[in-house]
């Protein structure tokens, strides 16, 4: 997954995670259904008992005895929306077999459009055809001047637009559950790709740690050991081992800089050491000669076609090996390094003459784990183990065909 991406895939994921922050606030700032639902049912009892005073009727208790019953299974409207519609349905026959014509058959349709909101199509569809029913009934019994059959179409506009309206809140409130779930879905992804990225920057680390430190150690080790080895018989070699570690501990300590600077984008030394590459190794070669290792490198090919983090690559490789050959080899080992640099690949061999050295494939160090997370990044693969004929051999073959390179913002993996 490359950077933009992942920072197109946080974008979303923070703006969903708002939306679903949003959509949580706003429920937790409403009352409860039930008292919401109560609350709307007294408004809805009022407003049309006020309805009803004033145009049809003049006994207050035909009034209440209708409106209330017919009103008040409005306060359970969410829990059981079908329930509560068949029961005001029942009521309104009542009322029509009594031949009491009052506005509260309008509470009707609020039923109608709770149903097309909360309950399933089939039961919507059910309470239209119920409610349709109720509609011809009405339109047959309280038309005048033969208008029954405008009553009709009029009352029936009203029962199909709320449950239309009904059925689109239905589909927004499911719109806004899959929104939700996806905010979560979404930051979820986010805090696993930002683990990977942690970890993946951590063996990096790790990797450039071990190559660095371990290789120049060694190296220190095997000239600090040579010094005192020589130092009673051969006083001028002993001093030129010491010079040569002192050599190589500033090295470390510029490869450790250089390291930090990359890793630091304020480090304006980053600009001023290079990486190293293939042109380096024949400075690693002379390092690990001083350190008592024979070692002849060969270089073919034109290494300046090839990309930086692949020949940071190949260097990293050549360096592991040889550092594991001067760990482990016993004196009086020869290695051979030969690199070629071809158009589609660079190939990396490393050899010596010794018994089995090197670390074995099972090993729980960081080694020959790091030369196959490196060659992997190109699409390649390590093989390390001894040889027929005796000796130790390190083999890589990194793709430069640009499709399994792995890269973050231009700096090699």
């Amino acid at each position: 997954m490359t950077y933009a991406h992942g920072a197109a895939v946080r974008q979303r994921a923070e703006s969903w995670r708002a939306l679903a922050v949003r959509v949580r606030l706003r429920a937790r700032a409403r009352l409860s259904p039930l008292a919401l639902d109560a609350l709307f049912a007294a408004t809805v009892f009022g407003a049309l008992s006020v309805m009803a005073r004033r145009p049809l009727h003049d006994h207050l208790w035909i009034i209440v005895g209708f409106t209330f019953p017919m009103v008040l299974p409005l306060v359970w409207r969410r829990r059981a929306p079908f329930a509560v519609f068949l029961t005001m349905s029942a009521v309104a026959f009542v009322q029509w077999c009594a031949d009491q014509r009052l506005p509260a058959d309008i509470a009707l349709l609020i039923a109608l459009y709770t149903v097309a909101a909360h309950a399933s199509k089939q039961r919507t569809w059910l309470a239209v055809g119920v409610l349709e029913g109720g509609v011809f009934l009405a339109a047959v019994r309280w038309a005048v001047d033969d208008r029954a059959a405008e009553v009709f179409i009029g009352l029936s506009a009203m029962v199909i637009a709320a449950s239309v309206i009904g059925s689109n809140m239905r589909g927004r409130r499911a719109e806004m559950a899959l929104l939700e779930e996806r905010a979560v879905r979404l930051e979820h992804e986010r805090d696993q790709q930002a683990q990977l990225a942690v970890a993946g920057e951590r063996s990096r680390i790790a990797r450039e740690m071990h190559d660095i430190v371990t290789h120049n150690l060694s190296v220190m080790v095997a000239l600090a050991d040579g010094a005192v080895f020589a130092q009673d018989r051969t006083p001028e070699r002993a001093t030129a081992a010491m010079r040569q570690v002192s050599v190589t501990g500033r090295q470390a300590i510029t490869d450790m800089r250089r390291f930090l600077g990359v890793l630091r984008a304020d480090e304006p030394d980053a600009l001023r050491h290079p990486m190293p590459a293939i042109a380096q190794l024949e400075p690693l070669a002379d390092q690990v000669r001083a350190a008592g290792l024979p070692t002849v490198l060969e270089v073919s090919g034109d290494p300046s076609t090839a990309p930086a983090a692949a020949q940071l690559t190949a260097y990293r490789l050549v360096q592991e090996a040889l550092t594991n050959t001067l760990k482990h080899a016993p004196p009086g080992t020869r290695a051979t390094v030969r690199v070629g640099c071809g158009a589609q690949e660079i190939t990396v061999d490393v050899t010596d003459d010794g018994p089995a050295t090197g670390l074995p494939a099972s090993t729980t160090g960081h080694g020959l784990h790091g030369m196959r997370e490196r060659a992997a990044a190109f699409g390649g693969e390590l093989t390390a183990g001894p040889r027929p004929g005796g000796g130790w051999q390190v083999r890589a073959v990194l793709a430069l065909n640009g499709k399994d390179v792995l890269a973050l913002n231009g700096k090699e993996a």
